[in-house]
């Protein structure tokens, strides 16, 4: 596979599982958006703020997280991101669902035949 092919499917699979990695982090406790984009950066899911904020819009408006603005002590002030309830508990799910499609792709791959 072509570098380029391959470099656009990595990039797909991590667009998919960003929304769950971003209530993950907010998970462990509020976070501004830098701190969201750093965390994510460490953990190899780069990730740019065109993709993050709108991100983060999205999942406000389905109530799975909230914000609040708060002064910085060098700079304007930092909204502040937090999950919901409902943001902890589509995380739960989404994280079952996580781990149950991971055993049905290693099932697959570690097939020794194709047949059922």
């Amino acid at each position: 596979m072509e570098d380029s092919k391959a470099d656009n499917i990595k990039s797909q699979m991590r667009k998919g599982v960003l929304e769950m990695c971003t209530l993950a982090i907010l998970k462990k406790g509020d976070a501004y958006s830098n701190e969201v984009i750093e965390t994510l950066r460490k953990g190899n899911m780069i990730v740019v703020e065109g993709t993050l904020y709108p991100m983060l819009n999205r999942l406000k408006k389905m109530e799975l997280l909230t914000y609040r603005w708060e002064e910085s002590k060098s700079g304007p002030p930092r909204k502040y991101y937090s999950i919901t309830s409902k943001g902890e508990q589509v995380y739960l799910e989404m994280l079952q669902n996580w781990d149950e499609m991971i055993e049905s792709v290693n099932q697959i791959i570690r097939s020794k035949t194709n047949k059922p």
